[in-house]
């Protein structure tokens, strides 16, 4: 009857660890499975950043434009250039360096 007993409780120790084996693998593979998704996004947006890397690079370089701030300084009749900041411009004659300055 001991015997019978002994192999039941070995049977019932192997069980529990069998299942605690089985929530590992499981634990696991719901953490590679994680690990796999977040891999390809990665390799996705990586993908994306260097199209557009490339992209930027081989883009010609175009004027910047004008500080919306100096545009309006400008247009209330003020000078913005170096030379005569400040200043109000005479009947608001354009100036060629204040307007060589907003389009730079």
């Amino acid at each position: 009857m001991t015997d019978k007993n002994k192999i039941f409780e070995e049977l019932n120790q192997l069980e529990n660890a069998l299942t605690t084996t089985l929530e590992q693998v499981s634990a696991i593979k719901k953490e590679l499975e994680s690990s796999l998704t977040e891999n390809v996004t990665l390799r996705m947006e990586i993908e994306k950043l260097r199209d557009r890397l490339s992209e930027l690079e081989h883009k010609e370089p175009t004027k910047s434009q004008p500080n919306s701030n100096l545009i309006t300084i400008y247009d209330d009749g003020f000078h913005i250039c170096t030379n005569f900041y400040g200043q109000r411009r005479e009947l608001d004659e354009p100036c060629a360096f204040c307007t060589e300055l907003l389009y730079r």
